[in-house]
């Protein structure tokens, strides 16, 4: 079952019992505020939360491996996120216009960062990798303007064009 496009879906409650969430099955909810992702979650398909502009607070279930591509695309409202140490890979444009998110707690066993997984998050300013993270890919943080510093672990071992129009680096 689908919620793409509900506009006027505020709230809901997921059950223990559910173990994943499919594709674009909340996406565009612009009146969705937050979500608690249960720990029985797994699972996450591409866009589910795409486009939730209303989006503040969302609590990720510690059994999901991958954040999928484009799940938070364009979640305008979100400002912050803590990614559990179970991620373990964010996919591309993950995070993309997430224009407020200012904070990210990032994953102790993140290894990769997808292509432009936080491409014109223009509110983030720091960022602090856990030493496990070997790949960055192209247009990662692209556009974050207000990026003044990144720490990048010892375990790196490829950086893409990643950094573009971060001008406060």
């Amino acid at each position: 079952c689908s919620f793409e496009d509900c506009v006027s879906l505020a709230s809901i409650d997921l059950p223990n019992r559910l173990t994943s969430i499919g594709s674009n099955a909340f996406k565009g909810c612009t009146s969705l505020t937050s979500v608690i992702i249960p720990e029985s979650v797994t699972s996450i398909g591409w866009q589910a939360f795409c486009l939730c502009t209303s989006l503040k607070s969302i609590v990720l279930s510690n059994n999901i491996e991958i954040l999928s591509e484009s799940l938070f695309h364009q979640c305008t409202s979100l400002t912050s996120i803590d990614i559990p140490n179970s991620v373990t890979s964010i996919g591309q444009y993950a995070f993309r216009e997430c224009i407020s998110l200012a904070n990210i707690t990032m994953s102790d066993n993140l290894i990769k960062i997808g292509i432009g997984a936080f491409y014109n998050c223009t509110s983030l300013t720091n960022v602090i990798l856990g030493d496990e993270v070997t790949e960055i890919g192209n247009g990662a943080f692209d556009g974050c303007t207000a990026l003044t510093s990144i720490n990048i672990g010892k375990k790196i071992e490829k950086i893409g064009a990643a950094f573009g129009d971060c001008y406060r680096l």
